[in-house]
């Protein structure tokens, strides 16, 4: 056996060893599946401390578009990342090669690492390592740029990076090429429900004997096509970050996108404390995906599909609605989503809707498309850790569907389980359950 086979073959049998049919779907290696690093690059702040730090004082990162002239244009607010210094957080040479989505992933992710405590470069296995990202609508500002020059100057004055800057797949192989990773690497494609799915795949992929993942999302689709392409009737054209997008309220109109999103590294508990990560922030317990099978644009005629994957992801990590402490929930801002969402979580904890709160935090950054779901799964991590549930912000004193909706942050709530619910445009659902571990874990 060769020195290079020697090296792989201890951890490969490991894997393999671990290995056993699961009820979940797939092999299941017994262990639970944690969230052991949290990278951040979000309206809310760069880094986990300080998104958590504003997510605590409801600072709201919307603001009015100013890099280019939106008179003209249908969305005038979004949740603006402010303070990201590429030429500071991305080797030159990438940021060449990639759009901003691609920049955020790559500050986020290696946020993640460090607070994980994780160098993929010191693992004696790189086949042990994953990548897995969610995308929505890739590089924007890039290819905007480069469309821009084929039509001015001809195809001469096109990139050639063109090609994989835009591309759905580029953060996921920019991640993976710059950490040497070479286990199971991919993307997913399902818009604002892409995160928790990249998440639930992660978890299949650990269970399966894959050491960790950097799995997560991040979007940038402030560019004038990109704001064009989503002028639709459930985007909101207010002018008044304040107003502009109000999940739940009665005088909701729409929502405003968002850039920014997380990255968070995932793995088995038991390798997670063995090789001592600084914090273990939670466990993915459970998850689901349903789709509407409805039609490609527009809402369903009813929430049965999205209370479903509720019911489901509670089911899969062997609850009850009644052990679910709080609700992220997707908060379209657009009144008949908003509606649909409300009854799916009035038919889910129909035993006591009024006493599970409800929160919505992403109206502090907009919804973040392919950034969505991940972000909300960060911030259900840290509300478990930290056993605050954080606020959702510009909804004082609305009647909102008749649910418990969190405008204040709520300390010492007692926190054991958290449900995240995310969509995406074309009917899909996710939702994820997450297990409190501060009580166990150092």
């Amino acid at each position: 056996m060769s020195a290079a086979g020697g090296r792989t073959a201890a951890p490969l049998a490991r894997r393999r060893a671990r290995g056993t049919a699961g009820a979940d779907g797939g092999a299941d290696g017994g262990g639970a599946t944690v969230i052991s690093g949290i990278g951040v690059v979000a309206p809310t702040g760069i880094g986990v401390a300080e998104h958590w730090a504003a997510t605590l004082r409801g600072a709201c990162g919307l603001g009015p578009i100013t890099a280019f002239d939106t008179a003209e244009l249908p969305i005038h607010v979004a949740g603006l990342v402010t303070g990201f210094d590429a030429e500071r957080l991305v080797p030159d040479r990438l940021r060449v090669q990639t759009d901003r989505w691609t920049w955020m992933a790559l500050a986020a992710a290696e946020m993640a690492l460090a607070d994980a405590g994780l160098d993929p470069a010191a693992e004696d296995d790189p086949y042990a390592l994953g990548v897995l990202t969610s995308s929505a609508s890739g590089g924007n500002e890039f290819g905007q740029r480069e469309i821009q020059a084929l039509y001015a100057q001809g195809p001469q004055d096109v990139t050639a990076y063109q090609s994989i800057a835009w591309f759905y797949a580029a953060s996921t192989g920019q991640l993976s090429i710059r950490h040497g990773i070479k286990g199971p690497c991919g993307v997913i494609v399902s818009d604002g429900a892409g995160g928790i799915d990249v998440l639930a795949q992660a978890r299949r992929l650990i269970r399966r004997g894959t050491e960790a993942v950097l799995a997560g999302g991040t979007e940038a689709p402030l560019s004038p096509y990109a704001i064009t392409c989503q002028g639709t009737p459930e985007m909101s054209g207010g002018r008044d970050p304040r107003t502009a997008y109000r999940p739940f309220a009665r005088s909701a109109s729409g929502a405003v996108p968002g850039e920014g999103g997380a990255i968070l590294v995932v793995e088995e508990r038991e390798r997670a404390l063995r090789r001592g990560a600084p914090t273990v922030y939670a466990e993915l317990a459970g998850t689901a995906a349903t789709h509407d099978a409805h039609r490609p644009a527009g809402p369903p005629p009813d929430h049965r599909q999205l209370a479903r994957a509720m019911h489901l992801a509670i089911e899969r990590a062997g609850l009850t609605p009644q052990d679910v402490d709080v609700v992220f929930a997707d908060g379209a801002g657009d009144p008949v989503r908003d509606a649909l969402e409300a009854a799916a979580i009035h038919e889910v904890f129909a035993h006591a809707v009024e006493a599970v709160p409800v929160t919505v935090p992403k109206t502090m950054t907009g919804r973040l498309g392919s950034g969505a779901g991940v972000l909300d799964v960060a911030w259900a991590a840290l509300a478990l850790h930290h056993d605050t549930i954080p606020p959702s912000v510009n909804l004082d004193g609305e009647d909102c569907h008749g649910l418990d909706l969190v405008t204040e942050p709520r300390e010492r709530a007692g926190l054991r389980h958290a449900l995240v619910v995310a969509r995406g445009a074309g009917g899909f659902n996710a939702a994820a359950v997450l297990r409190a571990l501060r009580h166990d874990v150092g």
